[in-house]
C-alpha cells in the first residue's frame, strides 16, 4: 500500500510539474534542466564518445524537449520521453559523424559549452575519492577499457545496456523508452552483456592478476566488475 500512495504520489507530482512547463515557468524549466541536464549528458556521451559531440547533442535534446513540450501527452512519463529523444538525437550524431567526421581528427580542446561532463569531469564523477593512486589510476583504466568496448557492442544491445546497467532503469521504463517488449528487453539485455563479457575476456585475462579483475560468473551488469583490494568496485562505462 506504501508504494502505491508513493506511485500516486509521483504521478500527482509529475503532473503539476507538467502543467507548468505546459504553461511556460522559467523556474518549472530551470527545474527540468537540473534534474536532467547531467543524466542526459550521461547517456548521450556513451552513446557518441565524443564529449564535444556530446554537449551540442544534448542541447539539441533540450531544444526539443522545450519545442514539444506543448505536445506531450503524458502517455509516458517524462524521463522516459527525455531519454527516447535524448536516444533519437545521439543516434543521429553517430550517423552525421561517421558520415562527415570519421576520416577527420580534431586538435581543438573538448568544450562542454556551460553543459556538464566533459572527459575528466566524467571521470572524476566516476571515481571513488578515497581511492589510493594506484586504484585511482586502476579504476580510469578499466574504466577506459570498458568504455571502448562498450562502443564495440553493437546496436540495439548497447543502448539497452546502458539504459539498465549504467543508467538504472527498470525493464517497464526501458521498454518504453525504446517502444519494445519486456521480453525483448530482458533478450537484448542478455545478448548484450554476454557480448560485452566476451569483449572484456582477453583484457581480464591479460592483466587481471596484476590489477585484481575478474568477471562474473553470471551475466550481469555489464559483466565488468572489478575486485582489488579486497573490495569490490562497480565499473562504470
Amino acid at each position: 500500500m506504501g508504494e502505491l500512495a508513493s506511485a500516486i504520489g509521483a504521478r500527482v507530482e509529475e503532473a503539476a510539474i507538467l502543467a507548468e512547463l505546459k504553461a511556460g515557468s522559467e523556474e518549472a524549466y530551470a527545474w527540468l534542466i537540473g534534474e536532467f541536464q547531467r543524466p542526459v549528458y550521461g547517456l548521450v556521451y556513451r552513446m557518441v564518445s565524443d564529449p564535444a559531440d556530446a554537449a551540442d547533442t544534448t542541447q539539441d535534446v533540450f531544444l526539443k524537449v522545450f519545442r514539444g513540450m506543448k505536445h506531450f501527452n503524458g502517455e509516458s512519463s517524462l524521463k522516459t520521453w527525455i531519454y527516447r529523444i535524448a536516444l533519437h538525437e545521439a543516434a543521429n550524431r553517430r550517423r552525421w559523424w561517421f558520415r562527415h567526421k570519421a576520416q577527420e581528427t580534431s586538435i581543438e580542446p573538448a568544450s562542454s559549452d556551460g553543459f556538464m561532463g566533459n572527459d575528466e569531469a566524467m571521470r572524476s564523477a566516476m571515481t571513488d575519492p578515497h581511492d589510493s593512486p594506484f586504484d585511482s589510476v586502476a579504476h580510469r583504466e578499466v574504466q577506459q577499457r570498458v568504455d571502448a568496448e562498450l562502443r564495440r557492442v553493437p546496436e540495439p544491445y548497447r543502448s539497452t545496456l546502458i539504459l539498465r546497467d549504467l543508467e538504472e532503469m527498470s525493464y517497464e521504463e526501458i521498454a518504453e523508452v525504446l517502444q519494445i517488449s519486456l521480453g525483448t528487453v530482458k533478450s537484448r539485455l542478455t545478448r548484450g552483456r554476454q557480448a560485452l563479457k566476451q569483449r572484456l575476456a582477453p583484457y581480464v585475462r591479460e592483466v587481471g592478476e596484476e590489477m585484481g579483475l575478474t568477471l562474473p560468473e553470471e551475466d550481469t551488469n555489464l559483466g565488468a566488475r572489478v575486485a582489488g583490494g579486497g573490495r569490490r568496485v562497480e565499473v562504470m562505462p
